[in-house]
């Protein structure tokens, strides 16, 4: 098959992290071609929807991470494979891109599908299962999170279109500062906010679980940093071997016929405690973590579920 990866810069990853890199890796070990171009490479020209990128090799002991081709513009209907893999923020820049790929339904399969990443990003999925999520709510209006934080005394407050831990704050009983947080956030930003109640678990780890076409294949364990109350890996979290609990279980058995259903192939949940918490649709990560740890390849599995729907 022709593969085409819409990504962030490849030349930069870290190969021994990168779930991009590991699913091109795979995908050529399994003889298919692949093609990498960025996201601004992207474009609708007169009906045709195509990208200026490059036919590349990855090598995982190369000098880099992949050899690249001359730069050329292809058809990306043409291609069996689109996926759509650049990382957040989820701003019009990356719902624009889902607009484009959708164009590309009746002729390519595009992971994830990306009429279902524009409508369902990670932090609005999940209101679609309240009773497996801590109390959350979604503001703008200063009063409705004061009166939140009122009710719950420890918060966390974060961006809603905001990514790898960025912009992450705990507010508890005794913190005087959301009234400045809040102008902080709102003077460059339109967007709403989300305030969950704090989860104290969460000094435990934050755990990440991988799903391939609504099935659960395993988890790994994000721990934060000493200090820290983020536990993503680009802030310092530590990664580590963890079980799928009974309600890790649980809560895949709830959500997963929907991500099948909206094909959303590839999928990283974040589950504190007892909670979810986010549903990644957009770019997960922890593959390669999670292969090390449990020794099963994930990338094999969905390329077999990618290569079964293409057949």
């Amino acid at each position: 098959m022709q593969i085409a990866f819409q990504m962030d810069p490849i030349l930069g990853v870290d190969v021994n992290a990168d779930s991009s890199f590991r699913l091109a890796e795979e995908a050529q070990a399994r003889g298919h071609r692949l093609f990498y171009y960025g996201p601004d490479q992207l474009a609708y020209e007169e009906g045709v929807i195509t990208a200026r990128g490059h036919w590349m090799t990855v090598d995982r002991n190369g000098a880099d991470p992949a050899t690249l081709g001359e730069r050329v513009c292809v058809d990306l209907s043409k291609m069996d494979v689109v996926w759509l893999r650049q990382d957040p923020p989820f701003d019009m820049h990356y719902i624009t891109s889902t607009h484009l790929l959708d164009r590309l339904a009746d002729t390519t399969l595009v992971v994830n599908n990306p009429f279902w990443v524009r409508n369902f990003p990670e932090k609005l999925l999940v209101l679609d299962f309240p009773d497996l999520t801590p109390p959350t709510t979604i503001a703008r209006d200063l009063e409705t999170i004061r009166a939140f934080k009122a009710k719950h005394g420890d918060i966390i407050l974060k961006p809603l279109y905001g990514n790898g831990g960025a912009g992450v704050f705990r507010l508890d009983a005794q913190d005087r500062n959301l009234s400045s947080l809040y102008e902080l956030f709102t003077g460059f930003s339109r967007e709403p906010l989300i305030v969950q109640k704090y989860l104290p678990a969460v000094t435990k780890g934050d755990k990440r679980v991988i799903l391939v076409d609504g099935e659960p294949v395993g988890a790994i364990n994000r721990v934060p940093a000493e200090g820290e109350v983020r536990s993503n890996m680009h802030v310092g979290g530590r990664a580590e071997k963890v079980a799928l609990t009974a309600r890790d279980r649980e809560i895949c058995a709830r959500i997963g016929g929907v991500l099948r259903e909206r094909g959303q192939i590839f999928v990283g949940i974040d589950v504190i405690g007892e909670y979810l918490t986010e549903i990644n649709v957009t770019s997960p990560t922890g593959i390669q973590e999670l292969e090390r740890f449990d020794g099963v390849s994930v990338a094999g599995r969905i390329w077999d579920v990618i290569e079964a729907k293409r057949a």
